[in-house]
C-alpha cells in the first residue's frame, strides 16, 4: 500500500511517500512560501541530491497539485498515476479533549475539528487546507488525521489542569494538552523495540529537542505527563520560545512596553528562547558564537537550555518513581553530543553513566549512549513522525475499509 504523508503549514506542505509493504520512502520533498511570488518545491532525490522547482502556488490546492504532478512526473516522479495512491495520512496539530487517537476523516470529524481553530489559530486552519485541498483533487481516497496532541490524552487530571478557577476549564478548555505526541510515541516504541524491552513496566523520558521542544514521560507506554501546555510555549526554552515564565512577569512586560495579547504573544514566541538571550535561533550557531568567539551570552543561552531540560528530566523521574530510559531526539537531540552531555551531567544520583567516547560519535544513529553499568540507558533514537502516520494510516484504512 502506497501512503502519502502531508504535513501543512500556513505557508507550506512538507510531504513524504512511503511503500509501506517494506516501509521505504519513496519521495520525499515539500513547498515554501505559498502565496509568495518565490514560491518553490525542494525535493530530495534517492541520491540524496536535493533539487529545487521554482513555480508560482497562491494557494494550498495549487500546492498539493504540484506535488502530485512531480509524483507522477516524468523527470522526478515514482508513480505512474495518482490511481496507485491508496490513502493520504495527516499531520493534524490540536485535537483537544476530542481526539485521543488517530481517526479517519470525514465531515463529523472536520468539523470539529474545525471548533478547536482557537487553540492553534496558526495551525488547524492551516493543516484544514490540506484535507481540503486533497478532497478536491483526489475526493474518494481515504484520509486520515494523526494528532499532536492524542498520544498526552492520557495524563491525569491532576497533570494536566491548572490551578486557575475550573470554571475556565470547563468553559475554554484550558488546560495542558502537549505537543510533539506522534514524535514521543513514535520513539518511545521503538526504544523499546531497539532495546529489546515491553514498555509495559517501563519508565522513559523522551526529550524531544529542536527548534521547538518538549519532554515526556511515559510509564506503561503511555504518557503521564509532558511539558508542553495549552500551548507550544510552555516548558523548556526553545529556539524562539521562552518556555516557563511567571505569568507575572508577562502582565508586567504588557504596561512597561504597551503590548496587545497579540504582540505579547507574539514577543513571547518569536523574540524569546535562544534568540532572546544570543540572538541566534540555530543552537550549532550558538555553540561556535561560545567556543570560537568566546560570546559569553552564547554561553548562557547553552547553561539555561540544558539546565532546563535537565530539570525536567528530574521532575518526570520524579513523576514517574523512577526512570529506566532516556531517549534523546530532534534536531539538537539527534546532533548535538554536548548538549546531550551537558544535560545528563548531574544526573548521576539516578545511577546514570554516559560513556563520553560513544555519546561524543554519535551524530544521529541509533544507538545506546550511556556505560555498560549505567542503570539508566540513554539513547539516541532518530524521530520518524512521518512513518508513524503513515502506520497509523495503514491500520485505519484497512480497518475501515474492506
Amino acid at each position: 500500500m502506497k501512503i502519502l504523508v502531508l504535513n501543512c503549514g500556513s505557508s507550506s506542505i512538507k510531504y513524504k511517500l512511503f511503500d509501506m509493504t517494506d516501509q521505504s520512502v519513496l519521495a520525499q520533498g515539500g513547498i515554501e512560501k505559498i502565496g509568495q511570488k518565490n514560491s518553490f518545491l525542494k525535493l530530495k532525490l534517492p541520491s540524496g541530491e536535493k533539487v529545487t522547482l521554482e513555480k508560482e502556488i497562491p494557494e494550498h490546492t495549487a500546492g498539493v497539485q504540484f506535488v502530485f504532478d512531480v509524483l507522477t512526473g516524468k523527470e522526478y516522479g515514482v508513480l505512474k498515476s495518482l490511481s496507485e495512491l491508496d490513502a493520504v495520512g495527516h499531520r493534524m496539530v490540536h485535537g483537544g479533549e476530542r481526539f485521543s487517537k488517530s481517526v479517519l476523516l470525514n465531515k463529523e470529524v472536520l468539523d470539529v475539528f474545525a471548533s478547536l481553530s482557537d487553540l492553534a489559530p496558526l495551525h488547524n486552519p492551516a493543516n484544514l487546507k490540506g484535507v481540503g485541498a486533497v478532497t478536491r483533487i483526489l475526493p474518494n481516497i481515504p484520509q486520515v488525521g494523526v494528532f499532536d496532541t492524542a498520544f498526552h490524552q492520557t495524563m491525569p487530571d491532576y497533570a494536566y489542569m491548572y490551578a486557575i478557577p475550573y470554571a475556565m476549564y470547563e468553559k475554554y478548555g484550558i488546560r495542558r494538552y502537549g505537543f510533539h505526541g506522534t514524535s514521543h510515541r513514535y520513539v518511545s516504541q521503538r526504544a523499546c523495540e531497539f532495546l529489546g524491552i515491553s514498555p509495559k513496566g517501563t519508565r522513559i523520558v523522551t526529550c524531544h529537542i529542536g527548534n521547538g521542544g518538549s519532554v515526556a514521560a511515559i510509564k506503561d507506554g503511555r504518557c503521564i505527563d509532558t511539558s508542553m501546555g495549552l500551548t507550544p510555549l510552555e516548558g523548556l526554552m526553545m529556539g524562539t520560545r521562552s518556555g516557563d515564565i511567571d505569568g507575572g512577569a508577562v502582565t508586567f512586560l504588557m504596561e512597561k512596553e504597551g503590548l496587545t495579547p497579540e504582540g505579547v504573544s507574539t514577543f513571547l514566541n518569536k523574540q524569546c528562547g535562544l534568540l532572546g538571550i544570543s540572538g541566534k535561533t540555530d543552537m550549532r550557531e550558538v555553540k561556535h558564537a561560545k567556543l570560537v568567539e568566546g560570546d559569553d551570552r552564547a554561553r548562557l543561552a547553552i547553561d539555561m537550555y540544558t539546565y532546563r531540560l535537565r530539570k525536567y528530566i528530574g521532575a518526570y523521574a520524579a513523576a514517574l518513581g523512577g526512570v529506566d530510559i532516556i531517549v534523546f531526539t530532534g534536531g539538537v537531540g539527534e546532533n548535538q553530543d554536548d548538549i546531550r552531555q551537558m544535560t545528563v551531567t548531574g544526573l548521576e544520583y539516578l545511577g546514570l553513566k554516559l560513556d563520553e567516547k560513544v555519546n561524543a560519535a554519535n551524530h544521529g544513529d541509533e544507538e545506546v549512549i550511556s556505560a555498560p553499568d549505567s542503570k539508566v540507558k540513554v539513547c539516541v533514537i532518530p524521530t520518524d513522525e512521518e512513518l508513524m502516520i503513515a502506520s497509523d494510516t495503514l491500520e485505519i484504512v484497512k480497518n475501515t475499509i474492506v
